[in-house]
């Protein structure tokens, strides 16, 4: 069974930003020390990256300025997303990926999904994931 060493201030405000941006939840256990694994080490198949995944940028039809941006962030968090694609374009539309698609995203896969009706047209968006370099999960 693991120990896991106590974090100095710098590190846990590093990881509480961290966590913020990636919409994670930080507990606090007191105590001294415990039999706990620290938070993230559960294995969930996005491997030991290094750091976040690259944007993936969704390829837009019929477009006309409009720019889909799924961040780094937002694939490593791997929750529900709701993205303006407003971009360059004079109106926005909006596309919600759930958090099976994102994850599905970050992890190589390829996602189509409709916009909202705006302006009396609608655009499809398609994301196509990079996964991670080798078994190792490299991004």
């Amino acid at each position: 069974m693991k120990v896991s060493e106590p974090l100095d201030r710098r590190e846990f405000t590093l990881a509480a930003a961290l966590a913020a941006l990636a919409g994670a939840t930080i507990v606090i256990e007191g105590g001294c020390g415990g039999g706990s694994s620290p938070a993230g080490s559960s294995g969930t198949g996005t491997g030991t990256a290094t750091g976040p995944p690259s944007p993936v940028e969704g390829s837009v039809s019929d477009n006309h300025g409009h720019q889909a941006i799924i961040s780094g962030a937002e694939l490593q968090a791997g929750g529900a997303v709701s993205l303006n694609i407003r971009g360059e374009a004079d109106h926005p539309h909006t596309v919600a990926l759930t958090a099976i698609e994102v994850a599905s995203i970050r992890d190589g896969g390829q996602v189509s999904k409709d916009a909202s009706m705006t302006v009396d047209h609608m655009h499809r968006v398609t994301f196509r994931g990079q996964a991670p370099d080798g078994p190792g999960g490299t991004y």
